[in-house]
């Protein structure tokens, strides 16, 4: 059809798609051309989008009058906007983006699936893998930090997505005509013009191909001894668990993650064994308990996200309502040993260890905020804790085993370095990746080291059973796993 026009919207719940979807209408009625929108309603929670598509003809267009689609075509589209950056593989995955047709906008930000964060694993679609699918596939690809220019302006999603929409220039629309459908609905116009603005500068501004991560504040020149490819997951993990405890307990980091450089040094690997693993021991020893919960709740930057999040003015009021509900465990796991074992074992007995007790907090309150803080204020105390004692233990002993697992086979000691992997949540779900964590190593980690299974062959057996008990976290894949081998 000539002349005709076709985009196609791919937007989260939440960001205003439909009112974007009402302004393009409304700017091509004015505009004098012939427009068609659909919706297509996504699912909640994060497990797919809302599509909008939408289909536009000059009214002085040649042929007949047009007969337009309600839905879009396979190899049929001209230009594609998402506002997130998994969107654009399914739109890939569809046919929907073409390198002969398709000009493509997509933000860089990451807003994790349900299916990404419930995975044991993880669970992420690679980045990078998406990136360059866009950037093979489409015409021409703009890649948006959307999330800044959402900062910076004050606005929704939706009105900084028009603004690069009418920026490339695809639309038949004049960006006056957008412009004005904006200020008619008559509503937060400033704002949203603002937000519009933003989006048409986005486009003038170089592509950026991932968002820049903050520096870390740990001194790189200290970690110049370790291999460069671990040196910034070193310092990373370093200001973690500063931030988690104390200087004293991040040195501890360095002390592990230095005996396990020295293990992979010396049988001449290249430093991402220790690269891993030192990514897998920062985040295992900065594991979540009620006194962390508590602290990242009052984070000042969380708190200010969360207004950046809906879109409040600075003199508007925001009430935040925490929803916890520790158990047993959760509890437990700040008290001392000798206090806890007789309360977990009457739990166990009792068959209330899963139990929990709802608590929402208003931490936007004097009373909610100041309960969180003194949580958070317990952190001094957190080496007296059950818990900590169990971690520090298994921590420890984990170390010892990467280390002999290195001197003899570099594989073998990748396989052992992926074990914490299986440790995480809490309450039940922590204690099930314990329990296959325990019979991995009890079954083939001790045997390998023993020297009673060969090197090779151990570590593709532990490769094996780490995935199957990641599969199943209930335990019967991994039991067959190990039941063959």
């Amino acid at each position: 059809m000539s002349g005709r026009v076709t985009l196609l919207i791919s937007a989260l719940g939440g960001e205003g798609g439909g009112v974007l979807a009402d302004w393009l209408v409304s700017a091509a009625n004015e505009a004098g051309v012939i427009v068609q929108a659909t919706s297509i309603p996504g699912v909640a929670q994060r497990t797919g989008s809302t599509t909008y598509y939408l289909e536009f003809v000059p009214r002085d267009a040649p042929g007949p009058a047009p007969v337009l689609s309600l839905y879009p075509s396979i190899g049929d589209i001209d230009l594609y906007a998402a506002s997130e950056l998994l969107e654009v593989g399914r739109a890939i995955s569809n046919g929907f983006v073409t390198p002969d047709r398709t000009t493509v906008l997509v933000a860089t930000h990451r807003i994790y699936t349900i299916a990404e964060r419930a995975a044991m694993g993880d669970g992420r679609y690679d980045r990078d893998r998406l990136i360059g699918a866009a950037t093979e596939m489409a015409k021409r690809l703009h890649l948006l930090d959307l999330q800044r220019a959402i900062q910076d302006s004050g606005a929704m999603v939706n009105a900084v997505l028009l603004g690069a929409i009418a920026a490339t220039g695809v639309l038949p629309i004049p960006r006056e005509a957008l412009e004005r459908a904006i200020t008619s609905e008559g509503k937060a116009t400033e704002t949203n013009l603002k937000g519009f603005r933003a989006g048409l500068a986005l486009l003038n501004a170089a592509p950026a191909t991932a968002e820049t991560p903050a520096e870390p504040a740990f001194d790189l020149s200290k970690l110049g001894t370790y291999p460069e490819v671990a040196r910034e997951t070193l310092a990373r993990g370093y200001q973690r668990l500063v931030s988690y405890q104390d200087e004293s307990y991040a040195r501890s980091f360095m002390e592990r993650a230095t005996r396990i450089r020295d293990a992979e040094k010396a049988v001449g690997g290249d430093g991402t064994l220790l690269n891993e693993a030192a990514r897998r021991l920062a985040l295992w020893m900065a594991y979540e308990d009620v006194i962390r919960v508590a602290q990242l709740k009052i984070d000042p930057a969380r708190l200010a996200g969360v207004r950046t999040d809906i879109g409040a003015k600075d003199d508007e009021p925001v009430e935040i309502v925490e929803f916890l509900k520790p158990g047993i465990d959760e509890i437990c796991a700040v008290l001392p040993g000798f206090i806890t074992r007789p309360l977990l074992a009457a739990a166990d007995r009792g068959g209330w260890r899963d139990a929990g007790f709802a608590m929402p907090i208003r931490s936007t309150t004097i009373s909610g905020y100041a309960l969180l803080r003194l949580l958070a204020a317990l952190r001094p105390l957190r080496p007296i804790g059950h818990r900590f004692a169990e971690e520090r233990a298994r921590i420890e002993h984990w170390t010892g085993m990467v280390t002999r697992a290195i001197a003899l086979d570099l594989g073998l000691g990748r396989a052992v370095a992926a074990l914490p992997g299986l440790l995480k949540g809490y309450g039940s779900t922590h204690r099930r990746g314990t329990t296959n964590y325990a019979r991995i190593v009890s079954e083939l980690v001790d045997p390998a080291l023993a020297g009673r299974i060969a090197p090779g062959d151990a570590a593709r057996r532990i490769a094996a059973a780490t995935k199957a008990a990641l599969a199943d976290p209930e335990g019967a894949a991994l039991g067959n796993v190990l039941a063959a081998a």
